[in-house]
């Protein structure tokens, strides 16, 4: 099977964020979103992947994943020029795919446990399609599936107002080269876009097997910050503590992993979980708390940070706290003054504030 990987999108409800760079370039416990996409899709076997560019900044996914040698896949880049949805971007991709099965993947999805087993049932089954669908509490936002008495899938609709299920689609998405001949008799829908589960549901319409699976572990679409907040949170709940650094006379509590050169000074006190980043430095009487990813090469000198992703190369001087809060790269966030006890920020990349 290849692999294809969405990476486009404006990501305007992660604004200011994404002005400087796509939405799934964004770090979740210090690696970026799409990066354990990949990994999903290689530790299935997939070794060819093409990931699907936008218009934000596509450079830096071409300069982060390079031609995939260092993940080891190789990566073929295809240009998406306008934003015509999920089903216009898969049908860019034919050529790429040629006449193999495939897994489209949203690189802003995360799942726990992956994929592999479910790519195992859609090579046994042998059907056109295979969709995976998780229970939602507002199923208006996504694609609902509609099943019938027997608990086949009957039906696929696109944020409905009144959905037939709790059951909404995920970004992730089990097709054989079949689908290309639905997404060429699409025409675009009210959002002006090509829509993948009209096209899924055109091969139930025609005969073709579609299956489904229910995810059973969690499932995140990272669209919003406290959906990237949330991830944070459920990544390092399970991630295994890594010490690539000694540290001496640092209060350590609970699983912490520390990258290779940080420095954490004696006096300093982290409360797991928590990850560290290569090169960063935390200053003595730094507090640094539960489900915070501080950056490579971020040095933070002083105050306390909680519930928060703090970017790579970041310089933190403060006397108060940040708590559920993402500072984009680059970043400096410094007090002159004494201010209240806590702040909620969102802070692009190259910024300066002044508390």
């Amino acid at each position: 099977m290849k692999g294809v990987i969405l990476h486009g999108g404006h990501g305007t409800r992660l604004r200011p964020l994404t002005h400087t760079g796509p939405k799934q370039l964004i770090p979740v416990a210090n690696k970026p979103i799409s990066q354990y996409v990949l990994e999903d899709l290689k530790n299935v076997g997939v070794t060819e992947v093409a990931i699907i560019v936008g218009g934000i900044m596509p450079e830096k996914v071409r300069d982060y994943y390079g031609d995939g040698s260092k993940f080891g896949v190789r990566v073929t880049y295809v240009d998406q020029d306008r934003p015509g949805g999920i089903a216009h971007a898969v049908g860019l991709t034919q050529k790429f795919v040629g006449d193999s099965p495939f897994i489209v993947y949203l690189g802003d999805n995360l799942l726990k446990g992956g994929i592999s087993d479910i790519a195992k049932e859609f090579e046994t089954k042998k059907v056109d399609a295979m969709v995976l669908l998780c229970k939602v509490e507002h199923p208006q936002q996504f694609g609902v599936a509609e099943f019938d008495k027997q608990g086949n899938l009957l039906r696929l609709v696109e944020k409905p107002k009144e959905p037939p299920s709790n059951f909404a689609l995920t970004g992730i998405y089990f097709f054989t080269p079949m689908i290309f001949k639905m997404i060429k008799k699409l025409k675009p829908s009210w959002r002006g876009e090509l829509e993948i589960t009209e096209a899924i549901q055109l091969l139930l319409e025609e005969g073709y097997r579609v299956g489904y699976r229910i995810v059973e572990g969690w499932w995140k679409d990272t669209g919003t910050v406290e959906d990237i907040l949330e991830a944070n949170i459920l990544v390092l709940d399970e991630m295994e503590p890594l010490m690539e650094t000694e540290v001496d006379g640092v209060c350590l509590q609970g699983r912490v992993s520390i990258g290779k050169n940080a420095q954490v000074k004696k006096g300093a006190m982290i409360r797991g979980p928590t990850v560290i980043g290569a090169n960063a430095v935390i200053e003595s009487e730094v507090y640094i708390g539960p489900y915070t990813s501080i950056g490579e090469g971020t040095h933070v000198k002083r105050g306390e940070v909680e519930n928060s992703i703090i970017m790579e190369n970041c310089t933190i001087e403060i006397d108060t706290k940040i708590i559920d809060s993402i500072v984009g790269a680059a970043s400096e966030i410094a007090t002159n003054q004494k201010g209240p006890k806590g702040h909620k920020l969102i802070v692009g990349e190259n910024s300066k504030i002044i508390l």
